[in-house]
């Protein structure tokens, strides 16, 4: 019986610290919910670095359901990339007039902005409107997500266009390892 006796003396301190524990708490506030927009317009200025190198200029991103075209200018305001992508590939046309098409905007991307981020997410992330199988770690108090983990990626935002909750995001901070891409967005247009 000694034996059966240290069992349950275990198992009851194992239960008496369980009950002492905090709970881990993400956050009280509810998440607000979030319209996707399918088609819109953005313009803004980004930077971005692989930790080695690093490039910064404005750029325009038409998003429709079947078709992307980023346009990537430089300080100056030349166009230094013209990224276009759709259900049949993709293509890429830099200032220099050479030319290159891929199966996808995921293979082009990384020439383009020197992080190798994943198209297929981005139209999301820069809307504040994860998927479902991201992690939204913390909200504000309107309920927009500040902090969210997706496949790896870490994406921050600290800031939104106004205090209101379907309020679109101004500034977003996309990072894995050394890879970072800041977004601050000046405008934006929903397209039908």
């Amino acid at each position: 019986m000694p034996g059966t006796r240290q069992s349950l003396l275990a198992i009851a301190c194992t239960l008496l610290l369980a009950a002492c524990a905090s709970p881990l708490v993400r956050d009280a506030t509810p998440a607000a919910p979030r319209q996707l927009l399918r088609a819109f317009a953005v313009e803004g200025r980004l930077s971005a670095t692989d930790g080695r190198e690093a490039a910064s200029g404005r750029f325009e991103w038409v998003h429709a359901a079947t078709h992307d075209r980023l346009t990537l200018y430089s300080p100056l305001g030349h166009i230094v990339a013209l990224l276009d992508g759709g259900p049949g590939g993709a293509s890429l046309q830099t200032a220099n007039g050479s030319r290159r098409e891929a199966a996808g905007m995921d293979a082009l991307l990384p020439e383009v902005l020197g992080v190798d981020l994943p198209a297929a997410r981005l139209p999301r992330w820069i809307q504040a409107a994860p998927d479902e199988d991201a992690e939204v770690r913390t909200l504000d108090a309107g309920g927009r997500p500040l902090l969210v983990f997706d496949h790896g990626w870490r994406i921050d935002y600290p800031g939104y266009a106004d205090d209101t909750a379907a309020a679109v995001p101004r500034r977003l901070e996309i990072s894995r390892g050394d890879a970072r891409v800041r977004l601050i967005i000046d405008s934006w247009t929903a397209l039908p």
